[in-house]
C-alpha cells in the first residue's frame, strides 16, 4: 500500500501500536489544548521515524532526560526526547520522539527553518520508545487505541475541512 502526500492527512510517524488518544494540554510550545496520539514502538518494530505532514520546521528542541518505560505517561515530559513543530499553510503539528528504558539514543535529521516532506524519514530511536503527535482540536481521528500502525503509511487523522 502506498499513501500519496496529502495536505489534509496526518501520517503516522512510526511503526508500532497506538497507546494514547486523548485531549490534553500541550505545555512546551502551544500552551493550549490538543489531541495527543502516541505510538509505542516495541524493540521488534522498525524504529525509523517519518514526518506526519509536509511544511517548514518552525521549532526544534532536544531535551536530555531520564529513561522511564516509554508507555509511562510521564515519559513524554521526563525522558530524553526531541520536540519538532512543522507548519503547513498555517496549521502546525507537534511531534515528539521519546526515548524509553532500553532506548539510549535518539537520532534526528531535521532543523529549524528547513522544509520537510510528508512521509520522509526525519530520524530514529533505538530499541523501544514512543512518538507523540499533537494535533489541532477538531482533527478527525482515523485510528483507535490498540491499533497496529505503520510509519509513513497509516493515516492517523485528517484536518478539519474548514482549515485556512
Amino acid at each position: 500500500m502506498t499513501v500519496s502526500q496529502n495536505n489534509n492527512f496526518i501520517l503516522c510517524p512510526a511503526d508500532g501500536k497506538v497507546v494514547v488518544i486523548e485531549e490534553t494540554e500541550e505545555t512546551e510550545y502551544f500552551n493550549d489544548r490538543r489531541i495527543q496520539i502516541s505510538v509505542f514502538m516495541s524493540p521488534i518494530n522498525v524504529h525509523s521515524n517519518r514526518n506526519p505532514i509536509s511544511g517548514i520546521v518552525t521549532y526544534f528542541k532536544y531535551h536530555p532526560g531520564k529513561y522511564l518505560m516509554a508507555w509511562n505517561p510521564k515519559s513524554s515530559t521526563l525522558n530524553e526526547r526531541t520536540t519538532t513543530v512543522v507548519n503547513n499553510n498555517g496549521i502546525e503539528v507537534l511531534f515528539r520522539q521519546v526515548a524509553g528504558a532500553l532506548a539510549r539514543r535518539i537520532v534526528w535529521y531535521i532543523e529549524e527553518g528547513k522544509t520537510v516532506n510528508q512521509g520522509q524519514e526525519f530520524g530514529f530511536i533505538k530499541f523501544g520508545s514512543r512518538v507523540d503527535v499533537f494535533l489541532p482540536l477538531g482533527t478527525k481521528i482515523n485510528v483507535k487505541l490498540g491499533d497496529k500502525v505503520q510509519g509513513g503509511m497509516t493515516i492517523l487523522g485528517e484536518f478539519a475541512k474548514d482549515k485556512p
